[in-house]
Order: C-alpha cells, then sequence, then structure tokens
C-alpha cells in the first residue's frame, strides 16, 4: 500500500463526532500508527482486535496486584489496549477489509476486557484492603457497562423503527398522489445535521423546501424547543470533532481503569464516575422520550383522517385480535379446524368432551377426571368384531 499523509488517513479514518478521550488522547496516536501499520498486509483488523483483548488481559493481570505500581502499569496497558481497539475500526475504513465478524469481534473482545478489568481491579483492591464494598464496585461496573451499551442498542433499534414506518406510510401516501416513483423521498433532519452539523435545522428547512424537496421529517424537534442552549454547546463541541455526550461508556471506562488507577483512589473514582453516566443516561433517555412524541405528531400529520395506513400495519385480518374475531371467517375457520382435527369417537375416548366445556366431577361422582369409571370392560380379542361389541 502507498505512503498516505497523516491529514489524508485522519480524513479517512476519523469519526465526524466522536468521544472527548477518543479526539484529544487517542485519535493522535492511533492514526500514526495507522500510517505505519497499513503498510503491511499481515496486519488486519481481527488481528488488531485480538491484540487489543490481550493487552487488555495483561492490564487485568496487573490490576490484581493491587500494589501502587501495578496499578499504573495497569492503566498504562488499558489505553494501549484502547488505542488497539480503535486501530482496528481505522485499518478497516481505510483499507476496506472490514466484516460484520469483525464488528461482532470488537464488540465482544470489549465486553470481555471491561468485565476482567473490573474483576481484576477491584478484586485486587478486596484482596489489599478487605474491604466488601471493593466487591460491590464491581458489580456496579459491569452493570452499568452492560446497561450502557444495551441501552444504546436498544434505542438505536427503536429509532430505526419509528424512522421505518415514517417511512412507509410517507412514501404510500406520494404513491397514492401519484408521485413517481423516482421522485419518491423521505428525509430526516438527523441524516442532514449529520452530514452538516453546523448548519442550523432552520436552513436545513429552508434549502429543502427551496430545492422541492419533500417535507422534512424531525425527530427531535421537542428537545431543541426545549433545551436552545443544547445547539450553541453542540455546535462548539463539534468544532473539536467531540460530541456532546461527554460522558459514555469509553469515558466511563477509562476514568476507573486509567485515571482512578493512577491517583489512587480507586473507589471514589468509580463512585463519580456511576453518578455521571447515570445523569447523562437519563438524559438520553429524556431525549428519547421526547423524540417518541415527535414520533407521534408526525404519524398524525402523516395521517390527518385518523385512517391507519395499510402500509406497514398489521394485516386486516388480524386487527381485531384472534379471540375477538366474529362473523363468518371465524365460522369458517372454526369449520376448517374441526375437519382438519376431527374429535375423537366414543368408543376411542369415552370420558372426551370438547373444550370449553369443564369436566363436572359432582355429576360424576368425584374427582375422577380421567372418567375410568366409565370406560366399559374391553372385550378380548376373538370378541373384537361380534354384533354386539360392533353395536357399542
Amino acid at each position: 500500500m502507498q505512503k498516505l499523509s497523516l491529514r489524508a488517513v485522519q480524513k479517512l479514518t476519523c469519526k465526524k463526532r466522536d468521544a472527548w478521550w477518543t479526539v484529544l488522547l487517542v485519535d493522535p496516536v492511533a492514526t500514526r500508527l495507522v500510517c505505519w501499520l497499513a503498510r503491511f498486509d499481515s496486519v488486519t483488523p481481527n488481528r488488531v482486535t485480538w491484540a487489543a483483548l490481550f493487552v487488555g488481559l495483561g492490564s487485568a493481570f496487573y490490576f490484581l496486584e493491587g500494589d501502587p505500581a501495578s496499578l499504573a502499569i495497569g492503566a498504562g496497558l488499558y489505553h494501549v489496549s484502547f488505542i488497539l481497539d480503535c486501530i482496528d475500526g481505522k485499518l478497516a475504513r481505510l483499507k476496506g477489509n472490514g466484516s460484520v465478524f469483525g464488528g461482532w469481534l470488537d464488540y465482544v473482545f470489549d465486553r470481555i476486557r471491561v468485565l476482567f478489568c473490573a474483576l481484576a481491579l477491584m478484586g485486587g483492591q478486596y484482596l489489599r484492603t478487605g474491604k466488601p464494598v471493593f466487591l460491590l464496585a464491581a458489580l456496579v461496573v459491569v452493570f452499568l457497562d452492560m446497561l450502557r451499551y444495551v441501552d444504546a442498542l436498544q434505542i438505536y433499534k427503536m429509532r430505526m423503527s419509528m424512522r421505518g414506518k415514517i417511512e412507509a406510510v410517507t412514501l404510500a401516501r406520494q404513491a397514492a398522489e401519484g408521485v413517481q416513483e423516482e421522485e419518491q423521498k423521505v428525509v430526516f433532519m438527523e441524516d442532514l445535521l449529520r452530514d452538516n452539523p453546523h448548519v442550523e435545522p432552520e436552513a436545513h428547512r429552508a434549502a429543502a423546501v427551496a430545492a422541492g424537496q419533500p417535507e422534512v421529517i424531525d425527530l427531535h424537534q421537542q428537545f431543541r424547543k426545549s433545551f436552545p442552549w443544547y445547539a450553541r454547546v453542540r455546535h462548539a463541541l463539534l468544532r473539536s470533532r467531540i460530541r456532546p455526550h461527554l460522558i459514555s461508556g469509553i469515558e466511563f471506562q477509562m476514568f476507573i481503569f486509567i485515571v482512578g488507577p493512577l491517583v489512587g483512589h480507586v473507589l471514589a473514582t468509580t463512585a463519580v464516575s456511576a453518578v455521571l453516566l447515570g445523569a447523562f443516561e437519563l438524559v438520553i433517555m429524556f431525549k428519547f422520550w421526547l423524540s417518541t412524541r415527535d414520533f407521534t405528531r408526525t404519524m398524525e400529520q402523516i395521517d390527518p383522517a385518523g385512517v391507519p395506513s395499510k402500509a406497514g400495519s398489521i394485516s386486516p385480518r388480524l386487527q381485531a385480535g384472534r379471540h375477538r374475531r366474529r362473523g363468518q371467517e371465524q365460522e369458517e375457520e372454526q369449520a376448517e379446524a374441526h375437519e382438519r382435527f376431527p374429535a375423537p369417537e366414543p368408543y376411542e375416548d369415552p370420558g372426551f368432551q370438547p373444550y370449553p366445556h369443564p369436566y363436572d366431577p359432582a355429576a360424576q361422582g368425584g374427582w375422577d377426571t380421567m372418567r375410568l369409571q366409565q370406560i366399559p370392560a374391553q372385550p378380548a380379542r376373538g370378541e373384537r368384531h361380534h354384533p354386539e361389541y360392533q353395536g357399542r
């Protein structure tokens, strides 16, 4: 691979928005290493991911020792592990050799590294001090790390679901209005802001109207109206590629596994980091709740008559629920079910009564639920074809 300039590698591999720890303390080192590692064909993203895991496990080994020198070495190794964890993604974007399996491997190894380092760090402090609070701290670290990433994935899934429903209804309405298929389009404000983050939302909307594009769907409108100062903070941070989510999973890990061991106050740093992460997660949840309200209002606007659209909706025959269907359709399904699964003949199961009629124990002289007393005596093998038995 030909030699690339540092500026070119930064432009090709660095994200437009990233955590402030990554932007300030990782990218300056990682991009320079990528310039060098990209020359070797044997260095693949997956191999770098494995190297990041092994270095992270090495930091866990030193964390378990618990003394100040070991904690400092463990913190340094954890930072190296995180740098390698960033390099694998940059190599994949630079060379274009990323894979779905590589993304899964990177995510799983991150969770394994956090688990082992949390247990080792807090376990080592417990062995040195004998304070059970360190064991509780290990559980808190693992739980919050899991909550952060599970919540992020679930919110992303719900956002994609809302977008999919809006797109389906809007495109169906445009098709009904006679709009040509190549002209049918749904524009979301979040996509415009992602491509041009420094432009105000109203400017994006005005530009879309001037270009003759359809309406712009904004699922964060209520949040921006409730917190007008957020846009100014966001623009100030984006000038340095720093995302507004200042305490995310990355900063949470770095403070616990790097800052805490280096300053010698593991428990206090963990407590402060946990409170800050929890506060930012509550903000994210509140923002998502406001987004769901924007979604509801948007659906009402694109369907003012209140008639449910057939696009992406439940089949009409299932609309009322399987236990509420009435009329001829229900009778036909029952007849079909009886034809496919006929009730047993009396001589096959003498005590059978079809659902939903319950057995009446009082009428049967007790709780003989198996109806064993009513089963007639079975004839011998030679008597099965006797006319008397056939009459039964």
